[in-house]
């Protein structure tokens, strides 16, 4: 996408139901879809307030007003279940600010798609795992997700982005993009490819259970990353899981998975030295020890012992789809520099042949906490 103009901005800003004088608005995060913005209002004698206004990504999310109602029968949900444990619902999801036209998103006259939040204060998101008390609490809460939408219909959730987590389509997509190397790009990265068509059973390993009935349909997050929750900046607690745009039906080892892809690896995902790159058992443990709680007895025997292998294949999913896009000219994930995704998806191969190598102790671990 095109970068807003501040005469689009503009216009965007005036037609949501905000209170008081903008007196600041900047770029905020480092995500790599969407477009957000931090603004900062004050109202007469009450001080000031901060909001959240985002540019839903129209390449990536095909049907925003669906991704929306998604996210407004998700955090109802969620909403009246903080209510009944005695929570704070405007801390602990997200709250969303309508348009004055009611709609809890508006189209600007450029046919962008926008929405926004009310911004939680005292809180903090963090890109690595600067503490591993951090990551323990992402796990109960994304596990503390898991449960309390067990009982929300995850068949009536839109599909946001189509076969997101299809692995065994996106194996296809990607022997496709390799074959028609329209950039040349595949001679530069023959290792890398030749990694993922050794693992094809790694790609179908999900979608072959589910093609059996094995697997039940959860509502899951399929952005796990300990960036995707709040912690408290006076407890230290986990107390908002964000980023709804992919909610949608999926495996709860998917969500698993991706948190430890992200979290338990020792270096940044974008790290160029694969040296410093491995899955550390230690906040893997931890991690688990958190889900499984957080998740309260709410999943199937079968969906914890393959807890291993969720994190197995969404780190090699997550590989495949850096290096597709690479492949494919850098058309999904804001890169920063060149060679960007390819630099992004060896760190994840990396850690899947780290976790080949730990694979014993991965599944003891969750023996371990197995309730």
């Amino acid at each position: 996408m095109a970068e807003a103009s501040p005469i689009q901005i503009a216009e965007v800003i005036a037609n949501f139901q905000y209170n008081g004088r903008l007196v600041r608005g900047c770029a905020y995060g480092n995500g790599h879809i969407n477009d957000t913005y931090l603004l900062v209002f004050e109202i007469a004698g009450m001080g000031r307030i901060k909001v959240i206004l985002q540019r839903m990504n129209k390449d990536v999310f095909a049907n925003p007003v669906m991704l929306m109602e998604n996210v407004m029968g998700v955090t109802a949900h969620l909403r009246q279940k903080i209510i009944e444990k005695g929570g704070d619902p405007e801390r602990e999801t997200l709250n969303v600010i309508s348009a004055y036209n009611g709609k809890p998103y508006y189209r600007d006259s450029y046919g962008d798609y926008w929405r926004s939040y009310k911004y939680i204060t005292d809180t903090t998101c963090y890109d690595l795992v600067e503490k591993p008390e951090h990551f323990f609490q992402s796990a109960l809460a994304f596990g503390n997700f898991q449960c309390m939408l067990a009982d929300y219909p995850a068949e009536s959730l839109h599909e946001t982005i189509e076969g997101f987590h299809d692995t065994k389509s996106r194996f296809a997509v990607f022997k496709k993009s390799v074959e028609e190397d329209t950039l040349g790009r595949a001679s530069l990265a023959k290792e890398e490819i030749r990694f993922v068509l050794e693992r094809e059973d790694v790609a179908n390993y999900f979608s072959d259970l589910q093609a059996k009935g094995e697997l039940p349909l959860r509502v899951t997050h399929n952005d796990t990353k300990l960036n995707n929750v709040m912690i408290d900046n006076k407890t230290g607690k986990a107390i908002c899981v964000i980023d709804l745009d992919t909610v949608m039906p999926g495996l709860a080892m998917n969500d698993f998975g991706d948190s430890i892809r992200f979290g338990a690896s020792t270096a940044a995902e974008d790290e160029k030295d694969l040296s410093k790159v491995s899955c550390s058992m230690d906040l893997y443990e931890l991690y688990v020890k958190g889900f499984i709680e957080g998740c309260a007895g709410r999943l199937t025997e079968q969906e914890i012992d393959l807890l291993p292998m969720g994190a197995k294949v969404m780190t090699f999913e997550c590989g495949m789809r850096f290096l597709t896009d690479y492949l494919q000219g850098d058309r999904y994930f804001k890169i920063h520099r060149e060679g960007h995704n390819l630099d992004r998806c060896r760190t994840q191969f990396k850690l899947v042949a780290d976790m080949e190598q730990k694979w014993n102790t991965m599944q003891e671990i969750v023996q371990k906490y197995k309730k």
